[in-house]
């Protein structure tokens, strides 16, 4: 099932940057990843995930550099900063409140009555 596009919205740093934290990347193997570690729930298009690599890079967050891949190519990738990591701790701890607060919402839910 894909997310809520809404729902997604007020992720998508903490995704990017979760992603990075795990080695370097370039633009199209996070949407790659990110869309198969969550069974396609996620899905990022590259006009939404280019502007907030590029939001985090000028933020010092992250920065970029350009290699060679095996095919030739020359290819961006992206490398998680220590103030990038800083940012994923907060950006972490503002999810587990916000989650729990959602979930705490959810939970005392009752079915509607007819």
């Amino acid at each position: 099932m894909k997310a809520d596009k809404n729902l997604l919205s007020g992720s998508t740093t903490l995704l990017v940057l979760s992603l990075l934290a795990a080695g370097d990347k370039y633009g199209y193997e996070m949407i790659a990843e990110l869309e198969a570690k969550s069974d396609d729930t996620f899905t990022l298009k590259e006009g939404t995930l280019y502007p907030i690599l590029h939001g985090l890079e000028n933020d010092g967050a992250v920065n970029s550099y350009e290699k060679e891949a095996p095919s030739g190519r020359t290819r961006k990738y992206y490398h998680i900063t220590k103030k990038g990591f800083r940012l994923l701790d907060d950006k972490k701890a503002e999810w587990k409140v916000f989650s729990e607060k959602v979930n705490a919402i959810v939970a005392g839910a009752s079915p509607a009555t007819a």
